[in-house]
């Protein structure tokens, strides 16, 4: 059984691995000219979740690198609204893809999901981007403090830009988000305790 450090070490690696495992997915669900719904979709889109739930215990962690203040709190919770919207995002296509029976339906359940009064904004186009926003304002305290080097933050930023370029950079976008946070990962395995909601926010 992994300790809580080892624990924090993983969720850091485990995050960004599972952005490039759905990207990968999702290219492979596409190259056959009909991606979702079905297997496919899903399987992509289970992945994506299961890293967007990695990533809240590597933040907190991460975070816990910094010593306490107002300023890591609220930027904390602001990454933390961003990534609770993007687990929102994934959850509700996975819902779609579930219920419709084509892709032209699943297109609809999707648009009458944006109707719905403050959802293309709290959901899709703005709340979920805090997170990435949030994520390189992290790392760039953690180089400041030398916990990251300075190339981490430029490869980071690198890694959340591709994917709004084209989701098919997505794997590419994944793997700059890994190597970028990997030199945090000694620090991480330090018996300390900092993985906590308690002992961060």
């Amino acid at each position: 059984m992994m300790s809580g450090m080892r624990r924090a070490a993983f969720f850091v690696i485990a995050g960004p691995a599972c952005i490039v495992g759905y990207g990968l997915v999702r290219l492979w669900g596409k190259s056959d000219g009909t991606y979702g719904p079905g297997f496919d979709w899903q399987a992509a889109h289970l992945v994506a979740l299961a890293g967007m739930v990695c990533f809240v215990p590597a933040v907190l962690a991460l975070a816990g690198l910094l010593r306490p203040s107002p300023w890591r709190t609220g930027l904390v919770a602001v990454t933390l609204v961003g990534l609770a919207a993007t687990m929102v995002q994934f959850g509700a296509d996975i819902v779609e893809g579930l219920l419709a029976a084509d892709r032209a339906e699943m297109s609809a359940l999707g648009a009458d999901f944006k109707d719905v009064p403050g959802v293309e904004v709290v959901v899709y186009d703005v709340v979920p981007q805090l997170f990435f926003v949030g994520l390189v304002v992290l790392a760039g305290l953690l180089a400041a403090r030398r916990w990251l080097p300075w190339w981490s933050v430029a490869l980071l930023l690198v890694g959340t830009v591709l994917p709004a370029v084209t989701l098919d950079l997505l794997p590419l976008g994944g793997l700059c988000m890994l190597v970028a946070l990997a030199p945090a990962v000694p620090a991480l395995r330090r018996p300390a305790p900092r993985v906590s909601v308690e002992t961060v926010i």
